[in-house]
């Protein structure tokens, strides 16, 4: 579980030296004393003090996300002052990131000579705890130099010992749905002690108690604890503190359960028969919502935008899912570069290599480093922008994924200024056909804190359209808000809509612009009202804003008809409520007197409709305009 402490923790959390186990004891609205009975690390911390005072091996297993990893990085430290942990992510190794032979400058002979180098992070000082995380999850050559650490403290011709090694410990999860494999050899499993763990024998509720410390979680806790062994392995701790931080940001807390597969998941208990019953997901985080005193909205106003300054401003990992061409990437780079004054660390991962991201090299004092990309050295704000990301080049690539979006460190060395990491990916299925993207599991998809499946309204792209091409863009746009049905706007994308401007402009047949599918087909959608719009002929097209514009006299005049007939109004009301409610901001605000006269014809609880769910922006122009609305009614003879 992630460990990163934000600025209420620094700035309201106290110690207070606690006399019995002599360690400060961070006081929290959770825990303002310390809890009698053990500590707050449980049998984990117990063991990890065991194996260092034994000096033997310990082997960790326990479900993903119930804080094993955290425990160590808490506990090691605070237990054993002076001790640091080593944290060697397994699952993304190679041979050369642990030991390489490289030539070397000998001291006494001053000739060239073969030497081993061992990793930085190993190199002689102050005494360390070794922690290969995801250990399963190693290629069949790290494995054998992970037998060498795990039987003999020992890798290649250095003795960790002399370098300072009080403990040595290998965690992962024994699902193979996660790990692919599991530890068999006698030789190796006979050097170790091993403990099988659940979320109770580890420090997540004293983590999660420290980064939220003017929260009660007591009653968090009970929830959690109240919910059957299914239940609580599926909103695993650190799935919780997701809900919990979007809780603290004011988003729906379901944001913070994990797409797996593609798929949000859902909180389900298993029935007598096997099956899956009722989704409770709703009911569970809305009781944790009100545990903490917060809000669990629905959903919020302008959620791709919300979402990424948030994660700039929380230093989040989030990720967007969403259908091919709806501007995922184009808004992500533009919100890094207005929020961040740079752009951001682009990587596209279907052309990412291992050595694009870190590479093991010699230093001149003998030992192995890890070498960033240009792009992720130095000290200043990083956000990085993960493209394509369930499309990756090879499992390499995406293993390496595993550690810097959970630990935010590649190969062990911490990535300076990293203010957030964003990934965008497609979902695996879309207009019914299977996208070729690969499928995670439950402890890939939980390292992010915010999930979002974005919808292509939830992205301003219609705003860019007409900005960037004007008034071929605006009627190419009622076309698609008014002409077609909502299977046509879903085959026709904003990367699709600019294409056929861009061909409209070129003088070219629209039909080329509109998705291929082979042997002489094309996606669906007729082309002809769009085609009579563009060429100006056919007086019966559907109405839009550049028309309500062109011929507001007579709908001023339609709209109070449609008023005296009904208080609810008739087909016109609906027609031009759905006009102003489906105009771009620009467009409303380039003829604010048109909106002003008709809003005094249309129901009172259509006009409120405008000013629900909307961006503050939006708000903005819906609050003058209806001033201006009671201007107008009040000069307006009798």
């Amino acid at each position: 579980m992630a460990t990163k402490t934000d600025t209420a923790t620094k700035t309201d959390s106290v110690t207070r030296a606690d006399t019995a186990h002599d360690i400060p004891w961070p006081v929290t609205a959770t825990y303002p004393e310390r809890p009698a009975g053990r500590q707050p690390g449980g049998r984990l911390a117990e063991f990890i003090d065991a194996m260092i005072s034994m000096g033997q091996t310990g082997q960790v297993f326990g479900e993903h996300g119930i804080g094993k990893t955290s425990t160590f990085l808490s506990h090691v430290p605070s237990a054993h002052p002076g001790t640091r942990v080593v944290l060697v992510p397994a699952a993304n190794l190679t041979p050369d990131d642990l030991l390489m032979n490289a030539p070397v400058r000998d001291d006494r002979s001053g000739e060239l000579v073969l030497t081993q180098l061992i990793m930085s992070q190993l190199a002689p000082g102050e005494p360390f705890v070794l922690l290969i995380d995801d250990s399963l999850q190693a290629g069949e050559m790290i494995q054998s130099q992970l037998m060498q650490i795990a039987c003999n403290w020992t890798l290649g011709e250095h003795d960790l010992r002399a370098l300072g090694c009080v403990g040595v410990f290998l965690s992962d999860n024994e699902s193979l749905t996660e790990t692919g494999s599991a530890r068999s050899d006698l030789a190796v499993l006979d050097r170790m002690v091993t403990l099988r763990l659940t979320a109770n024998d580890t420090a997540w509720r004293h983590t999660l108690a420290a980064r939220y410390p003017d929260w009660d979680l007591g009653e968090v806790f009970r929830i959690w604890a109240g919910l059957t062994p299914r239940l609580r392995a599926l909103l695993s701790p650190r799935t919780l503190e997701h809900v919990l931080d979007c809780a603290r940001a004011g988003l729906p807390l379901s944001w913070g359960l994990p797409l797996v597969g593609g798929v949000r998941l859902a909180l389900r208990d298993l029935r007598k028969d096997g099956a899956e019953g009722a989704d409770r997901s709703a009911e569970i985080l809305d009781s944790v919502a009100t545990a903490v005193g917060a809000a669990n909205p629905r959903t919020v106003a302008d959620p791709v935008r919300r979402i990424l300054r948030t994660a700039l401003r929380e230093n989040w990992a989030v990720l967007l899912q969403g259908p091919p061409g709806c501007g995922k990437t184009e808004i992500t780079k533009s919100l890094v570069r207005d929020e961040l004054g740079a752009e951001p660390v682009y990587f596209s991962l279907p052309v990412t290599n291992v050595e694009d991201l870190c590479v093991p090299v010699p230093t001149p004092d003998g030992r192995l480093d890890t070498l960033l990309t240009r792009a992720l050295s130095g000290p200043g704000e990083k956000v990085i922008v993960w493209d394509e990301y369930n499309r990756p080049k090879d499992k390499a690539a995406f293993a390496k994924l595993m550690e810097i979006t959970q630990e935010w460190s590649l190969a062990g060395r911490p990535v300076e200024g990293l203010r957030a990491q964003i990934a965008l990916q497609n979902p695996p299925y879309h207009l019914g056909r299977k996208l070729q993207v690969s499928r995670n599991n439950v402890a890939q998809a939980s390292r992010f804190t915010v999930s979002y499946e974005v919808r292509p309204e939830d992205i301003p792209a219609n705003e860019w359209l007409i900005a960037a091409y004007g008034e071929v863009a605006e009627t190419v746009l009622e076309w698609w808000k008014n002409d077609i049905d909502d299977e046509g706007r879903d085959w026709i994308t904003k990367r699709t809509l600019e294409r056929l401007i861009k061909l409209h402009l070129a003088g070219q047949p629209l039909m080329s612009g509109l998705i291929y599918l082979g042997e002489g087909e094309f996606a669906p959608v007729p082309l002809t009202a769009l085609e009579a719009r563009l060429e100006g002929i056919g007086q019966e097209v559907a109405l839009g804003f550049k028309e309500l514009v062109r011929d507001i006299d007579l709908w001023e005049k339609r709209l109070a008809v449609a008023s005296e007939i009904s208080a609810e109004g008739t087909n016109d009301t609906d027609m031009v409520h759905r006009v102003l409610a489906n105009a771009e901001l620009s467009q409303l605000k380039r003829d604010p007197e048109v909106v002003a006269r008709v809003l005094r014809h249309l129901p009172p609880k259509l006009r409120a409709t405008y000013l629900v769910g909307q961006t503050a922006a939006r708000q903005k122009f819906w609050v003058a305009a209806l001033a201006r609305m009671k201007e107008l009614a009040a000069s307006s003879p009798s």
